[in-house]
């Protein structure tokens, strides 16, 4: 007599998406009124000086490019496991690409920010693009490409996406002298590019459809079309005020204001721990969703995270306009991840459980990036933005190269001791925070420069 064994599949309710819908719409739909009326004083009508009006134009092209870079960066991570599947790369392999890619943004893509402030960010940019348009075109001509080349080019385009684009968007901005613009500019990175990544994987689905044959190539000509139009948007803007800085004078302007002040060290402190538990969450998540037997459908699981982190980043606005310090909001933001990814690493959760935890550690993350450019305008001068945030996601490659080393190859740690020293990176982040507000006022203005 056959043993029949019925397999468990866990859906997340349609309700769980029509919760951040609304969400996300009260928050945005409310502010306003909470504004009118805790505001202390009103400010003038600046929305007729030609000097805002500029800016204004400058922000909706800057966030349609910055959507279309955010579109690229989802078609790879969407689609790349998948075609490591199909093209038959085992998981030892897979492995391997991980640790070309991390190592290239370690040595290479630490530099680049510095590189984007000396030759211009908006150069910086339209190499983002032409760096997808390549891997783009190689995959699409030859029939087995070689991904350690892909993961190379991919790699350094993440490390001017993390910079470049917004130290772009603050020199801009820094010419109309408005903060509320700015920040405003801030959040609605964050909001853009979650819902461009959540659009590239309904894109990529689409394209892929039930043909794998006929249709594998389709998201690389998507990508390839996407980069093209991203080339030329950019051009349209590529005129600007030329670099004079050289790179002698550079060094010495980064020695004293980025080196030598310990505020800064907290805040890139703070910035990599928060991407080194992003990127450990996008690594292990579906490892541990799985990890009690059941089916899960993860691409039903990627728009509820990416949702929630849409969620988080209009809470932004609401945490500015509020007595509640940069500083403060962010040690409790921090304090809530960390214990999080605690519960995540020492307590067995059951799926509905985990998907609750990742939506809240995600809404934390809407809410923390904005938070930390702001400051990051606060501390650093503009002309030395890029290098910063490049050099402070140094550590994060590094670490994570070990952890893929130690994991992958070794087997020395586990997924559970992987998170857990995710958290107390974490923790760490929140004392950095928590230092900073003691350290007294920024030794900036904001919107300074040298």
């Amino acid at each position: 007599m056959g043993v029949v064994i019925e397999s468990s599949v866990w859906v997340p309710s349609s309700s769980v998406y029509i919760f951040i819908f609304l969400s996300c719409f009260f928050s945005l739909s409310l502010f306003p009124f909470y504004l009118s009326k805790h505001a202390p004083t009103k400010s003038p009508p600046f929305y007729d000086h030609p000097t805002f009006a500029s800016s204004l134009r400058f922000q909706r092209y800057f966030l349609l490019l910055y959507s279309l870079a955010s579109v690229l960066e989802g078609l790879w991570s969407v689609y790349g496991e998948f075609e490591l599947v199909y093209y038959g790369i085992t998981k030892e392999d897979t492995v391997t690409f991980m640790l070309i890619g991390f190592g290239a943004a370690l040595f290479v893509g630490s530099f680049l920010g510095l590189l984007s402030d000396l030759i211009g960010r908006k150069k910086s940019c339209l190499v983002f693009y032409i760096f997808h348009l390549v891997v783009g075109i190689w995959k699409r001509i030859t029939s087995s490409p070689s991904f350690w080349v892909a993961n190379v080019c991919l790699s350094l385009a993440t490390s001017i996406f993390s910079s470049s684009f917004e130290t772009w968007a603050v020199v801009e901005h820094d010419k109309g002298h408005r903060q509320d613009l700015l920040n405003e500019t801030f959040w609605l990175m964050t909001f853009f590019e979650s819902a461009a990544l959540i659009g590239s994987q309904v894109m990529s689905n689409w394209m892929v459809g039930g043909n794998l044959e006929k249709e594998i190539a389709c998201p690389s000509t998507a990508a390839i079309l996407t980069a093209i139009v991203g080339i030329i948007c950019i051009s349209r803007v590529y005129g600007g005020s030329p670099q004079t800085v050289t790179f002698k004078e550079y060094k010495v302007s980064f020695y004293s204001y980025i080196l030598c002040d310990r505020r800064i060290w907290l805040l890139a402190c703070a910035q990599s721990c928060l991407h080194f538990s992003i990127v450990v969450f996008w690594i292990l998540w579906a490892p541990t969703l799985v990890a009690d037997g059941r089916e899960v459908y993860l691409g039903l699981m990627y728009p509820c995270v990416l949702g929630a982190r849409m969620l988080g980043s209009t809470l932004f606005p609401w945490f500015i306009n509020a007595p509640l310090r940069t500083e403060d909001c962010l040690v409790y933001a921090f304090i809530i991840q960390g214990l999080l990814l605690s519960i995540i690493a020492f307590d067995y959760q059951e799926i509905g459980a985990l998907v609750t935890q990742y939506f809240l550690f995600h809404a934390c993350v809407g809410l923390i990036l904005p938070s930390l450019a702001r400051l990051r305008t606060m501390y650093v001068p503009n002309e030395l933005r890029g290098g910063m945030i490049s050099l402070s996601l140094a550590p994060t490659n590094a670490a994570i190269l070990f952890i893929l080393m130690q994991r992958g190859y070794y087997r020395t740690v586990e997924n559970s001791e992987v998170i857990a020293f995710a958290a107390v990176g974490l923790f760490a982040a929140a004392g950095c925070m928590y230092v900073l507000k003691r350290l007294g006022k920024q030794p900036y203005q904001n919107w300074h420069k040298l």
